[in-house]
């Protein structure tokens, strides 16, 4: 007998988790006809929801319909997506592992075909990805590419373009992935990190079933920030560079404007591309500074050893 636990991360999700509930437990039916010797369990992470997400999860716990059991855990404050995720595994106790959001834009449809890969290939875990992103605005969509295509040239993460946090694992690759427990975590460079042999699947971009997006333009950019901090040190190789660079062009144009001088007798000219010079070293220095103190400070965080997150209250049924 075989379990496949599902780790469903939710934050303020009182709309969608309901009927994504409804459409795991007939997708569980369908599975359980072709497979019968696979069980199915849920969990559920409360990320401080202020909605009524957390009644939900109780109240889904309590409901013997379910053909699935389902454990909840409730943080006793708001810690972030990948925070939960973590916290998901940990309590998940299947044989396999997926990791998906409420929202339905994980469409637990394919679930089926991702668990057969795995039962049937030589495949650790299987990913998705979207083919396209219609229905995202341009700007933001650019961005996302040339970030996949910066930290995929700059670290050992193998992040592909449109991946998604969804994803069917084998037991062992979760047991890799906990023992990364650092502090600043970014799932998608992990998930690259760990290795093991992935299979991609692509599914046409699903909207949300209900509620709106929790990721703004900024999160989105600061999140993109953590990763490239969290998998590269090509930012500080730069910074250094950069440094050597403008030591051999100020050494050059001290050398310049002696000669000048000794030869035209006029020091005083250049005053505003002076200016301007010092405004881009200025700005070159700011930015190496700003660098290492993203560093700095990702691991001051991690020396302090604090609980990646901490537990208000847990409950579980025994639904099969």
């Amino acid at each position: 007998m075989s379990l496949l636990s599902a780790v469903i991360p939710c934050f303020n999700e009182e709309e969608s988790l309901p009927l994504f509930l409804s459409e795991f437990d007939n997708v569980c039916s369908r599975m359980k006809e072709s497979w019968p010797n696979l069980s199915f369990e849920v969990v559920l992470v409360d990320d401080g929801s202020t909605d009524d997400t957390l009644s939900i999860m109780k109240n889904a716990a309590g409901n013997s319909s379910y053909g699935f059991s389902i454990r909840w855990i409730s943080f006793s404050r708001n810690f972030g997506k990948e925070a939960a995720l973590y916290a998901g595994l940990q309590h998940a106790k299947g044989d396999y592992v997926a990791t998906m959001d409420a929202d339905m834009q994980d469409p637990p449809s394919l679930l089926p075909q991702m668990y057969e890969i795995l039962d049937t290939e030589d495949f650790d875990n299987v990913a998705t990805r979207r083919k396209d992103r219609k229905g995202e605005p341009p700007i933001r969509s650019w961005f996302a590419r040339q970030f996949y295509n910066l930290i995929n040239h700059i670290s050992k993460a193998d992040i592909v373009d449109g991946a998604r946090d969804f994803r069917l694992m084998k037991r062992p690759v979760v047991d890799a992935i906990l023992t990364m427990s650092e502090y600043n975590r970014f799932s998608k460079g992990i998930f690259g990190w760990v290795g093991f042999k992935t299979k991609w699947i692509s599914y046409e971009n699903v909207d949300r079933v209900a509620g709106n997006s929790k990721w703004s333009f900024l999160k989105l950019f600061v999140y993109a920030l953590d990763g490239i901090v969290a998998f590269s040190t090509t930012p500080l190789t730069i910074a250094s560079l950069l440094g050597i660079l403008l030591c051999f062009i100020a050494l050059f144009m001290v050398i310049f404007i002696i000669v000048r001088t000794l030869t035209f007798g006029d020091p005083v000219a250049g005053w505003p591309s002076l200016i301007c010079i010092v405004t881009f070293i200025g700005g070159v220095q700011l930015l190496s500074v700003g660098i290492l103190g993203q560093y700095l400070a990702k691991t001051y965080l991690e020396t302090k050893h604090r609980p990646i997150y901490i537990v208000r209250m847990s409950g579980e049924s025994s639904n099969e």
